[in-house]
Order: structure tokens, then C-alpha cells, then sequence
């Protein structure tokens, strides 16, 4: 087999990528497992991380195909890419942008909240997710639709979200227009013009 571009001497690739359960892990090592330059797989649950073997595998290709098949956020961790091809890689990839979403999700214990992180990982684009149990309140960040978001949860855990108005106080200086307030202006209260020749409704007595 032809050396690739990305040959690495020590042999090992590194991914992050988030596995709550074996089910997981066995679906990230059929994926990886018999592609072209991989000899070994390791799926280390725990830290979330696999470890891949074989010198003439290409890191950028494994963790492409690993993000296609499976549509979990895939991070390269070693080797580490030169500059010249993280240029490459972004002139070539288009440019999303990335949100954060906070949802409201009822849980009433730490094995709902387990549940609802675990389905929206699996969502394409997802990059972490913050759970608040007490609060039912989820933090989502990543370059996902927020809409579809809340109907992937729906059909894939069966849980109903609702996104939540960002906070105005911390909205400010992130790009969100907090000089109004839909609530304060709809019940703004004038006081009465008692006497007024414009108001064919005042009070005449004096």
C-alpha cells in the first residue's frame, strides 16, 4: 500500500469522540475497523477516545469517515495537523458558525438527564452539552438547526424541549439586541390626560 500524506511513524491515532454506552463503541469500531491503513481499535469509553493503529492511516480521512457514517462530533487529537493543512482543510470545509441553545427539558433525576445528554450527542454538529437537572435547563453548543434540534429529541429520546429566551443580561455584547423589552412595551401604562383639547374624551369638569 502507497504511503498517504499523513503518515504517521509512531503509528497511533487519536480521536475524541463522545460514547455513553457499548452500543456506542461497537458502532465506532465496525466504522473504523478494515479501513484502508487500520490494523488495531481501541475504544476507550471512559475518556472518550479512540485509539487507532497503522502507520499508513490517514488521521483526516478516519475522523471525516467516522463523523459521515456515524454523525457524532469528531475531533482529531494526534497527531497534530501542521498548519499548512488546517488552512487547507478550512478553505475547503464550509464555515459554520457556532450557537449555543438552551433548552428547556423536564428531568426528574440524573438518569433523565444521562438520557437527554447521551440522544443530543448523537446529533450531527453537537459539539457539548451542559445539563442542570434542578433547573431543567439543557445548554447545547454546536453548529446545529435549533428547531431541528428540538425535533430530534422528540422522535429520538420521546422528550419534549422547549428553546428558551436567552438571558437578556448575559445576551449583551454577544450580538443580541437587548435596548427593548417585548414584555414592558406591551403593558406600557400612560398616565391619563384629564385635561386635553386634543382628547374629546376628557374630563370637561373642573
Amino acid at each position: 500500500m502507497e504511503h498517504n500524506d499523513h503518515d504517521h511513524p509512531n503509528g497511533v491515532i487519536i480521536l475524541r469522540v463522545y460514547i455513553h454506552c457499548d452500543g456506542c463503541g461497537d458502532e465506532v469500531f465496525k466504522c473504523l475497523r478494515g479501513y484502508q491503513g487500520v490494523e488495531g481499535v481501541e475504544i476507550d469509553a471512559k475518556n472518550h477516545k479512540v485509539i487507532i493503529k497503522g502507520e499508513k492511516a490517514d488521521p483526516i480521512k478516519l475522523a471525516q469517515r467516522l463523523r459521515k457514517k456515524t454523525g457524532k462530533h469528531v475531533e482529531l487529537i494526534h497527531p497534530k495537523l501542521p498548519k499548512q493543512d488546517k488552512e487547507k482543510k478550512k478553505m475547503e470545509e464550509p464555515h459554520e458558525k457556532t450557537i449555543e441553545v438552551v433548552l428547556k427539558i423536564n428531568m426528574h433525576c440524573e438518569g433523565c438527564a444521562k438520557q437527554v445528554k447521551c440522544c443530543i450527542y448523537d446529533m450531527e454538529g453537537v459539539e457539548r452539552v451542559d445539563v442542570d437537572v434542578e433547573k431543567n435547563v439543557v445548554k447545547v453548543k454546536g453548529n446545529m438547526d435549533p428547531h431541528k434540534l428540538v425535533e430530534f429529541i422528540s422522535n429520538r429520546g420521546g422528550r419534549s424541549a422547549e428553546i428558551v429566551q436567552p438571558d437578556l443580561t448575559k445576551a449583551k455584547g454577544e450580538g443580541v439586541d437587548c435596548s427593548c423589552n417585548c414584555y414592558a412595551s406591551q403593558q406600557a401604562v400612560y398616565a391619563p390626560q384629564i385635561f386635553s383639547d386634543e382628547n374629546p374624551n376628557a374630563c370637561s369638569v373642573m
